[in-house]
Order: structure tokens, then C-alpha cells, then sequence
């Protein structure tokens, strides 16, 4: 029984370590807003027949 509550631990701490880090990552990163524009050229937008 030891050795299942150790690795239920070990899971514990590593979920706890992941979802530490994606809490980091959602408070102290601020995304870089930019306008972006993409030129489509005429032909993909009426193919010919």
C-alpha cells in the first residue's frame, strides 16, 4: 500500500506543479496584439470554369 500512496502523491505534486505553471503563465504573459492583414490573390477567390 506504500507504494500506491507514493505514486498517488508524486501525481499530486506533478499535477499541482503543471497547473502552478499554467496559472504563471495565464497571470504574467500578456499576449502582443498586432493587426494582421493576408492578401488572397483573385484567383482563389473565383476559380475559373
Amino acid at each position: 500500500m506504500p507504494t500506491l500512496f507514493r505514486f498517488l502523491v508524486t501525481l499530486a505534486v506533478l499535477a499541482g506543479i503543471a497547473y502552478g505553471a499554467m496559472f504563471a503563465l495565464v497571470m504574467f504573459v500578456e499576449p502582443k496584439k498586432a493587426e494582421i492583414t493576408v492578401r488572397i490573390p483573385p484567383e482563389k477567390l473565383a476559380p475559373k470554369k
